[in-house]
């Protein structure tokens, strides 16, 4: 009878702390503090939207008040002002489909035409590209707005979703990604095939840049649900308001002779318009998936 071989524990513990990477204990206090710097803030979001107004001022930020309110705090936000709020939701999910979809669209197009293709002024085009990046939103909301009102778009939500089409760090990410993760064989033997760039494009480039166009999509959702600075110049109509204007118009109540503070309802508004992001984040990450063309050339 053949007995097993038996592995000497030294080597063994010695094999499992080759294998097992090293720890830091002084990261790991660095990563606990940033994890407790992002949900310290959404833990006094949630819990102050569990109190009723007399709640908030007599009690601590992060304790519960003496009633759970939550879910009437709720209803009265929906409600509040014949329901403006679903108004606000419903504009703000139209510039983020429209606008952030529209600019996630050129961004893709632009930016694989740029990576893979040669033209006439394809350098200055790239340089400009650079430039606007470097330039930031609120330096353009000013001039954006004098632009619109000569040509009669101001308070219409044009004024909102055509500025958002616009993405020069989504068309410069979509560059970078396609040059790295679509080899240029992969394309020539699409070609071979028979393949138009149109079918080439839809069919072997676009999955491989599903990642990149993910991180631009959701890099241009998260602008333009966050959008504050150019709505408010450019709308009067509260009609027409997104949520972040129309939740600050609300705060603003608190102030003046005919003072009516809702904090409540603004402090739930705000944790209600965080759910969204928090889904659509949850729904693409799924789509973050590297090496897709690994071992498609062979080298």
């Amino acid at each position: 009878m053949v007995r097993p071989r038996t592995i000497n524990p030294r080597v063994r513990r010695r094999a499992f702390s080759i294998t097992r990477p090293p720890k830091s204990t002084a990261l790991t206090l660095v990563m606990v503090l940033f994890l407790f710097y992002a949900l310290v803030p959404l833990v006094w979001l949630f819990i102050n939207a569990t109190k009723t107004q007399g709640d908030l001022f007599s009690s601590f930020g992060l304790a519960f008040g003496d009633s759970f309110a939550l879910w009437d705090n709720v209803a009265a936000t929906f409600t509040y002002d014949d329901g403006i709020y679903l108004r606000w939701l419903g504009n703000t999910l139209l510039y983020v489909v429209v606008g952030a979809g529209g600019a996630t669209l050129l961004a893709t197009l632009a930016g694989y035409g740029l990576a893979r293709f040669r033209f006439p002024g394809r350098s200055a085009y790239f340089a400009v590209v650079l430039g606007a990046v470097a330039v930031p939103g609120t330096a353009l909301a000013v001039p954006t707005f004098l632009l619109f009102s000569q040509l009669g778009l101001t308070n219409t939500p044009w004024s909102i979703i055509i500025p958002s089409l616009i993405s020069p760090f989504g068309l410069y990410l979509i560059w970078v990604y396609t040059i790295d993760s679509v080899p240029t064989e992969l394309l020539e033997a699409a070609r071979l095939d028979g393949a138009t760039e149109m079918r080439t494009f839809f069919t072997v480039s676009i999955r491989l840049l599903t990642p990149g166009i993910v991180t631009v999509a959701l890099f241009t959702i998260v602008a333009t649900w966050n959008n504050y600075f150019l709505p408010l110049i450019m709308l009067s109509d509260p009609q027409w308001f997104p949520l972040t204007v129309g939740l600050n118009q609300w705060s603003s109540q608190a102030a003046g002779v005919a003072a009516e503070p809702i904090f409540n309802l603004v402090i739930t508004g705000s944790l209600v318009a965080i759910v969204p992001i928090i889904a659509v984040f949850l729904f693409l990450q799924r789509f973050w998936q590297s090496g897709l063309s690994a071992g498609s050339v062979k080298q």
